[in-house]
């Protein structure tokens, strides 16, 4: 085996908010940790603007995780900017490999979020954040006033496009079933009373329009008698898959959609193992920035403790103040 770096106190896998969130704490327990990931900022770095983080009005979602980052890179907390490929547990210690470099750590915190389904047209990437979002609790207040889109049929999608009817003018629903696909009754019941939304069954985007942002779509059939339609956004509401890979070899519970099961504390079943953000099953309703932080500060609070009660276990030295 390679050279193996450490031993650390905790590894914490992602660059998001949760990631940023553990850091931050276990860097004031002064544990001796690393964090690793190539994608800086995940979610939230992909979004536009956020109004529904305490303590700013109104702040882009990459300068509100470059805030992170700076408080984070003040603790003096080394970023490995590469993604760990392999995580063991050997013993009591857990062995994570990033790179050629091998990483020994007590205490892990996965928190490497969900990669979101795409629709897969040109131009989807670019034009994330200038109309194209993947988040209806982030973005549905920008559309005050304006014409929007929901692609999806289940129940996020449901919820996500009767939240924007809120706002928006107008709002429509593009599903490419011929009904929606296990949404709650009290969604369905609303959305028919919702005036301004619009549910287009059997229809898919092929084309999405722009000019200096998102202007509309192509649909692949006619609605009005054109198969063009004008809009300001489109949410993808199609659902996400938690980046589970690592974990699974280690005997982790998931649940029915594969998340990591953790309980409120963020432990998982695997002893040393915390959970925290999108790729696991806390918050289900509410997976947001600020939950996602703050399932992070619980996590690193959590691996804290483990290693206190384990100081030996990786011959780790003594890292600091002790929680009462």
């Amino acid at each position: 085996m390679e050279r193996i770096a450490g031993p650390y106190d905790v590894l914490i896998l992602g660059q998001g908010a949760a990631a940023y969130g553990a850091a931050l704490y276990a860097a004031r327990y002064q544990m001796k940790l690393a964090m690793f990931g190539e994608e800086f900022g995940g979610e939230t770095a992909k979004g536009s603007f956020i109004e529904n983080y305490p303590g700013y009005l109104h702040i882009e979602g990459y300068d509100l995780m470059l805030k992170m980052k700076e408080q984070v890179d003040a603790l003096k907390v080394p970023v490995i900017s590469e993604n760990v490929e392999e995580l063991r547990r050997e013993g009591d210690c857990f062995l994570a490999r990033a790179g050629q470099e091998w990483y020994q750590g007590q205490a892990v915190v996965y928190a490497v979020g969900r990669e979101r389904r795409k629709l897969g047209v040109p131009r989807e990437e670019e034009l994330l954040g200038k109309g194209i979002s993947y988040c209806s609790t982030c973005d549905a207040p920008l559309y005050k006033g304006k014409r929007a889109g929901v692609v999806g049929g289940g129940n996020s999608a449901l919820k996500g496009a009767l939240l924007l009817a809120k706002y928006a003018t107008q709002v429509y629903i593009i599903y490419r079933g011929a009904q929606f696909y296990r949404p709650e009754a009290i969604a369905i019941q609303r959305a028919r009373e919702a005036p301004n939304l619009i549910v287009l069954f059997q229809t898919n985007v092929v084309e999405l329009k722009e000019r200096d942002g998102l202007t509309g779509v192509v649909l692949d059939r006619e609605v009005n008698g054109s198969r063009e339609m004008e809009l300001d956004g489109l949410l993808i509401e199609i659902g996400a898959e938690p980046r589970t890979e690592l974990v699974r070899p280690l005997g982790v519970q998931l649940n029915e959609g594969g998340e990591v099961i953790v309980d409120k504390l963020m432990h998982t079943n695997v002893p040393g193992l915390f959970g925290a953000g999108d790729v696991t099953d806390a918050s289900d309703d509410l997976k947001q920035t600020i939950t996602a932080a703050a399932q992070g500060a619980i996590a690193a609070t959590s691996a804290y403790k483990h290693v206190m009660a384990h100081p030996d276990a990786c011959h780790v030295h003594a890292i600091g103040f002790r929680l009462d």
